[in-house]
């Protein structure tokens, strides 16, 4: 696994939507590195998740675990200022946060499907939080080298939209690409060694694609180890020459 860009060690990191799934996997990947001083893992119920105690008791103060709902600014505005508190900048915040079909949100197959009600609920957690999350730990990003990476999905392409259907979550997903395209632009500006990227981590079995599992085929559905490992090679793979771009799994480009 390569060094996160620019970084060889007491690396602090940030992980959103920590408490399962893709997550989870990281923060396990993370804290298995030498390189990571630090990790916050973040989720609405971070402090009474059973897999993140488990981690807690086998890292100790390494793995600090904070409650914050990122659908809810003020929330954000605790979490920055908890973080803020024990540290000075951080060197990797990814964002896992993403529906499809929970919290009111539904994946939607025609236009007669569509509801304001769902709409809201997926922008909510999909293009929003992720947004405002790095809205407010930006004055944690304003030196040395820094990474802020979003799960986003390929079927938020628009040059690759072929088959339709999934209305609310393709949208969703391309509005956060424009936005972390456009904040990379301007964090370019203020920290030259900074680097946004948006990440397609292909399809996990997890929560969010287990009703749509069956049309998948067995090789290409990723364990959420795998797609960690994935993720985490992307990253490394990718510094502040690459601001502002859109990858998969892979390592391949994905067209906006």
């Amino acid at each position: 696994m390569r060094s996160i860009p620019e970084l060889d060690s007491d690396a602090r990191v940030l992980i959103a939507g920590a408490s399962r799934g893709i997550g989870l996997a990281l923060c396990t990947a993370l804290l298995a590195r030498d390189d990571v001083t630090e990790l916050w893992a973040v989720a609405r119920q971070a402090s009474t998740s059973a897999e993140l105690a488990k981690l807690a008791e086998r890292y100790g103060q390494r793995l600090k675990r904070i409650d914050c709902d990122a659908r809810n600014e003020q929330s954000l505005e605790a979490l920055a200022s908890d973080v803020r508190r024990e540290c000075d900048h951080l060197h990797l915040v990814i964002s896992t946060l993403g529906i499809l079909h929970q919290d009111g949100a539904k994946a939607e197959k025609a236009l007669s499907q569509l509801s304001l009600a769902s709409l809201q609920a997926t922008f909510a957690t999909n293009t929003f939080a992720p947004i405002l999350l790095l809205k407010h730990l930006f004055p944690l990003m304003r030196k040395q080298p820094t990474t802020f990476a979003a799960l986003s999905a390929r079927v938020g392409s628009i040059g690759d939209n072929r088959l339709g259907g999934w209305y609310s979550y393709r949208a969703s997903k391309a509005a956060l690409n424009q936005l972390l395209h456009t904040a990379s632009i301007e964090l370019k500006r203020l920290n030259p060694a900074s680097t946004v990227l948006a990440i397609h981590p292909g399809t996990t079995d997890t929560q969010l694609s287990e009703p749509f599992q069956a049309n998948v085929p067995e090789q290409q559905l990723f364990e959420p180890t795998f797609s960690a490992e994935r993720i985490l090679e992307v990253i490394g793979a990718h510094g502040p020459d690459d601001s502002g771009t859109f990858w998969a799994w892979d390592g391949k480009p994905i067209v906006w």
